[in-house]
């Protein structure tokens, strides 16, 4: 199966985790969990990392069955149908592939850190999962997320501020110029917030396909107004940002 991350189909590098410092955690414990490809940051109440890897050991063999069955799925740049009897997951990936006109594996990422974080949901009343760049968080308080957007100036300057009424949400980033992940655009980021983290994952892609230029940004910022269930949408190209929908925008002040 392709490795996860920035939002979009991977190529199969392995991306080191060099921006996992960008969502305050304040008062959670911290860890994490490998299978394969995976590799999941955990927040949550109490240390769940048995339940964590069992729960994404569960979601990958599943997937990984589906697509030994249906190997169009894992390649394919376009959305597919499948089967009635595929699993939940499989299903989640392919809805939110057809919304928004990329291939299901555009959403594997978000899909399998909703899939952890609603398992653990019954262990711990908050959780924020993080797979390579894409969140699926539920917090009883406002928690910041950090853009990270490579070499454009507002990396780091910047934050998205996640309110508890908002979560469950799903914030997922796609980028063309970070990571080896396969992206059509040259977005430097591509931040899409919706309550399917899926759908979000697969948003970010075909957005960030659209912007090879900051003259990309409002045309690519209509077309994520077509997508329906998404929340908010902001695009990073250079030193520009175009916002969407409902996102909250925090200074990062400089020491």
């Amino acid at each position: 199966m392709p490795c996860e991350g920035d939002g979009s189909t991977s190529v199969g590098m392995y991306e080191p985790r060099t921006y996992r410092h960008w969502v305050s955690d304040t008062g959670l414990v911290s860890f994490s969990v490998e299978v394969k490809e995976t590799d999941l940051l955990i927040r949550a109440d109490r240390d769940l990392r048995t339940q964590a890897l069992a729960a994404t050991r569960k979601y990958r063999s599943e997937l990984e069955q589906y697509i030994i069955e249906n190997p169009l799925f894992s390649v394919s740049l376009e959305p597919i149908s499948v089967k009635k009897q595929a699993p939940l997951l499989v299903k989640e990936m392919a809805d939110a592939a057809w919304k928004a006109g990329v291939g299901p594996m555009a959403a594997v990422a978000g899909a399998i850190a909703e899939a952890v974080g609603r398992k653990l949901l019954t262990l711990s009343n908050e959780v924020i999962v993080e797979n390579g760049g894409d969140i699926f968080m539920k917090s009883s308080q406002e928690r910041l997320i950090g853009v990270y957007a490579g070499k454009s100036k507002l990396t780091g300057r910047v934050a998205f501020a996640i309110q508890p009424e908002e979560t469950p949400l799903g914030i997922c980033t796609s980028s063309g110029t970070v990571g080896h992940s396969l992206s059509f655009g040259e977005a430097d980021a591509v931040i899409v917030l919706s309550p399917s983290t899926s759908l979000a994952d697969a948003a970010a892609t075909a957005i960030g396909n659209r912007v090879s230029s900051v003259d990309d940004i409002q045309s690519a910022l209509q077309f994520a107004q077509s997508i329906e269930g998404l929340q908010g949408v902001a695009i990073i190209k250079d030193d520009r940002m175009g916002l969407y929908g409902q996102i909250r925008i925090a200074e990062i002040e400089e020491n």
